[in-house]
């Protein structure tokens, strides 16, 4: 199957294309970002390279996608760099390829260097298809990081 959902395709109205940071991402996206001010939502066109054997939205690529949604929450809370220390998924319903998802993230607490965060992943039809809630750690990158 070939991805009928191309990278290039437009995102939704108020969003736009996430600027790629590094391998990984690019070969997994491309993701968008809410536009409005204080909107920290993450959107998804789900494609063929993402979903599983069974044709639909592997869940890997559910975690990364929901991954990258959250640490966007705790760089827009905090304006600081983070790293994953746990994250936790339930998946509820499948999103198929083509179909829009979107990640709805809340910081609920901020510990020192600990942020807590949750999201709803949810389809363009507004289904729950799955919750994270995680943790992450701020962190700084030093004079000898690499970019």
């Amino acid at each position: 199957m070939a991805d009928s959902a191309s990278p290039d395709r437009a995102p939704r109205r108020g969003f736009a294309i996430t600027p790629s940071r590094g391998k990984f991402t690019i070969h997994n996206g491309p993701s968008y970002r809410a536009v409005a001010e204080g909107d920290i939502r993450t959107g998804l066109w789900v494609l063929d390279r993402h979903c599983n054997g069974m044709g639909f939205l592997h869940g890997g690529m559910v975690c990364a996608f929901a991954d990258s949604a959250l640490a966007w929450a705790v760089w827009s809370a905090t304006n600081k760099m983070s790293v994953t220390i746990k994250l936790t998924m339930e998946f509820m319903e499948i999103a198929r390829e083509g179909e829009w998802i979107e990640a709805h993230p809340v910081v609920t607490a901020v510990d020192g260097d600990f942020v807590h965060v949750t999201a709803r992943i949810v389809k363009e039809d507004g289904a729950l298809a799955a919750r994270a809630d995680a943790v992450f750690r701020t962190v700084r990158r030093g004079p000898s990081a690499k970019a």
